[in-house]
């Protein structure tokens, strides 16, 4: 059984760590609120007010926050898990950040002896719930099979991508597809909902043809039904396609139909939908 920091008790954090306590493992989870303490003792996690105290006597150190920042921060900054954490130790980062952070970060834990993975999730809640989260995993191959086990707790997939930073990359074309598919789902229904015919029948009609994909399966039912609840929230896809969009300006790279679903995500938010589902990009459209 393996001693274990996480810190990050988010929407995903909470499932992963309730997965790795379940097989055994020992958590120190770290927090910032009292409250917050008090979720993690229920969990049956150990709180601590650092994550240089979370990562004392821990082998592996898991991150699951927002931003690239946030990451440099809990691991690097003052108080963060590198003052607690010895050589030897493993971070493993779920969060979705730049690639170019995720190395910087991975270089600067190499010169303490800490080993960095990049292992960010696709899924969502519902599947780090069921403990079926996708894994993509950049770093080195032998320090992955390293933490394989732990993984699996709460991964039903996991593929080493590449190098560090090769993880993020791989989760970055992820929501890519994802969310200009979302986009096409939304001038879909848009354009049926125009044409007085029944939304739900050509969903129906559309997911066993060529059309049919899991996305649509997921989101086409929101749209006609206007359940705009959040299962995704738009403002995570707007942020990882401000990562996405930064990298690909960097590399001079054109790619139009992400800029058209960036601007209407950016739309999205303008309005205050960003808590609502990605399926909101519907309303978008409808003005």
């Amino acid at each position: 059984m393996t001693t274990i920091a996480f810190i990050g008790l988010g929407a995903m954090g909470k499932p992963m760590v309730r997965h790795l306590l379940a097989a055994g493992h020992t958590v120190r989870a770290s927090v910032r609120r009292p409250e917050a303490a008090d979720e993690a003792r229920a969990l049956g996690a150990e709180p601590f007010f650092s994550p240089a105290e979370a990562a004392q006597g821990a082998e592996i150190v898991f991150t699951n926050v927002t931003s690239s920042e946030d990451v440099r921060a809990v691991l690097l900054g003052p108080g963060g898990a590198v003052e607690g954490a010895a050589a030897g130790t493993i971070c493993v980062d779920h969060s979705t950040i730049s690639p170019v952070v995720t190395r910087e970060i991975a270089k600067a834990l190499a010169a303490r002896g800490i080993e960095a993975l990049d292992c960010p999730v696709s899924g969502g809640t519902a599947a780090a719930e069921a403990g079926a989260l996708t894994i993509m995993a950049g770093g080195k191959a032998e320090v992955l099979e390293r933490v394989r086990p732990l993984l699996s707790c709460y991964g039903k997939s996991i593929t080493h991508i590449g190098e560090n930073g090769a993880g993020q990359v791989a989760k970055l074309c992820n929501q890519i597809a994802q969310v200009v598919n979302i986009q096409g789902i939304a001038e879909a229904m848009r354009f049926a909902n125009t044409q007085q015919v029944d939304a739900g029948r050509v969903l129906e009609a559309m997911s066993t043809g060529f059309a049919g994909s899991r996305m649509l399966d997921l989101m086409g039912p929101k749209m006609v039904n206007r359940d705009f609840a959040a299962g995704i929230q738009a403002r995570l896809h707007d942020k990882d396609f401000g990562l996405a969009a930064q990298v690909a300006r960097e590399a001079g790279l054109e790619l139009p139909a992400m800029q058209v679903t960036a601007a209407q995500l950016h739309k999205l938010m303008e309005n205050g939908w960003g808590r609502d589902d990605t399926s909101s990009l519907l309303r978008v459209l409808e003005g």
